[in-house]
């Protein structure tokens, strides 16, 4: 390695974040940039480990010692050559990823873990200022033209790859701008937009179709589809929320955390909506759900003006450290403070919601919650035994409902009922694991769609695997 005893000498050091008072007054992204020197300390960090177990922590398998010592170096090409070799899209995992690689580090055993995921977003964005990073064209075509239906991560994956193996590749999006996920489902703040558009037009120079606005299996049949490609990859998300079905459910202004998600979004880029607004403004909010969507309720409530922003938990919070329930390499499932919660929020731990309270014209007034007694199993030491303090009960007051609880599956209407393609026991497309095929020869599946609900990391890696086996397909009906 570039310093053999860097970490040693070094600390764990990440650049500043725009303070509070600043970033709540618009949507972009509030982290600074640091210095060569800065990245240069922090990537002689980096230990010469005999097995470097941040390979295996990440679902792509990036090459993250070789690209440390290449930034150490100051080599900026190489590290991106190196990066980019494992990588489709390193400035959205640079940003959105929650770093499994870090938890794996083997520093991290006694010590911060390297900032891997730091240093890569500066890799692909010194790339692309120095201008090392640019497109390329196959030079030769195969004349096989496979639809992509989803851009998000592993859609934009799978036709990457595609377009590089030389097949003519057109991605289908039902909304009016290409992205998934990661142009309507993550805020600015967290990844401004520009990002998106520049990978997308980046993709167009390289010979890749985009068709926005199309509902594929609605507006463009499934028999077209079948005409038209050879090959068809289904990356269309797990896009069904998960409910929470309890008295007064239907109240007026409880909201899926993605339908207020989407909206802000378009908000934010001036893109006309129908639906009705939601506006966070001057309102109590309360956020049911712990995950990084509820964290994005959040910093958007909170930039929207909310009076006050309340965070729910039904299970007890999560350790600081990690026990023995958390073994190192292992992800640990340890309590999270984003930077949305460093901007105002009160969180809420082992209460459970029992009933909506509603106001005679509908409107919803506030969240019934009871307090959760938790006892950890012997067996395994996790918190699974639940039962309800008795005389706890209290009513938490609301003017707005944020579920964010998760998906349960891919949307199964339209599409999917249209390809007849079968579906496993939670209702994701079934994908054989090593070939990426469903049940109807030509027809791929990847990402959360086949998968279930999962990390952006893991629907790039999930793309470019399924885009080996499309590849391998076409050519053996050549």
């Amino acid at each position: 390695m570039g310093k053999i005893n860097g970490f040693l000498i070094h600390e764990r050091e990440l650049p500043p974040k725009l303070e509070v008072e600043k970033r709540l007054q618009d949507y972009k992204e509030f982290i600074q940039k640091p210095s060569d020197e800065q990245l240069k300390c922090q990537s002689a960090r980096c230990m010469d480990c005999g097995i470097p177990f941040c390979q295996s922590g990440c679902p792509l398998g990036n090459l993250i010692p070789e690209f440390n010592e290449a930034v150490y170096q100051k080599q900026w090409e190489k590290a991106y050559r190196i990066l980019i070799s494992t990588n489709n899209f390193p400035e959205f995992t640079g940003r959105i990823c929650p770093a499994p690689c870090e938890s794996a580090c083997v520093l991290g055993i006694n010590d911060q873990p390297v900032t891997i995921e730091e240093i890569e977003k500066n890799i692909i964005e010194i790339a692309f200022e120095q201008g090392f990073a640019r497109p390329k064209v196959p030079l030769l075509r195969t004349n096989k033209r496979v639809a992509v239906v989803g851009s998000g991560p592993a859609g934009l994956a799978a036709a990457y790859q595609l377009n590089q193996m030389g097949h003519y590749v057109t991605v289908f999006e039902r909304d009016p701008e290409i992205g998934g996920l990661l142009r309507f489902g993550i805020p600015d703040f967290k990844l401004d937009k520009n990002i998106v558009e520049r990978r997308v037009q980046w993709m167009k120079e390289e010979g890749v179709l985009f068709s926005t606005g199309v509902n594929v299996g609605i507006d463009y049949s499934v028999e077209q589809l079948n005409r038209d490609f050879e090959a068809i990859v289904l990356a269309t998300g797990s896009t069904v929320p998960k409910e929470l079905v309890i008295p007064n459910h239907d109240a007026k202004g409880i909201y899926f955390a993605m339908d207020f998600l989407k909206q802000s979004n378009k908000k934010v880029s001036g893109i006309p909506f129908e639906e009705e607004e939601i506006d966070a403004k001057g309102k109590k909010v309360v956020v049911i759900g712990g995950g990084d969507t509820g964290s994005d309720c959040i910093g958007t409530s909170n930039r929207q003006g909310a009076e006050i922003v309340y965070q729910i938990y039904y299970k007890p919070m999560q350790p600081m450290e990690r026990d023995e329930t958390m073994p190192w390499p292992a992800y640990p499932a340890l309590l999270q403070i984003t930077s949305s919660h460093e901007e105002g929020c009160e969180r809420m731990w082992s209460v459970n919601s029992k009933e909506f309270v509603k106001d005679e014209n509908g409107n919803l007034k506030g969240v019934r919650l009871i307090e959760a007694e938790w006892t950890k199993d012997s067996d395994d030491g996790k918190w699974n035994l639940y039962t309800e303090k008795p005389g706890s009960e209290f009513i938490l007051e609301c003017d707005l409902v944020f579920i964010a609880l998760g998906y349960t599956h891919v949307e199964h209407k339209g599409l999917v009922e249209g390809l007849d393609i079968h579906l496993d026991p939670k209702g994701n497309l079934i994908g054989n694991n090593k070939e990426y095929k469903t049940n109807q020869d030509k027809v791929f599946s990847c990402g959360d769609a086949r998968k279930g609900q999962s990390l952006v990391v893991w629907a790039i890696a999930e793309g470019r695997e399924c885009a080996e086996k499309v590849n391998e397909f076409l050519i053996s009906e050549m």
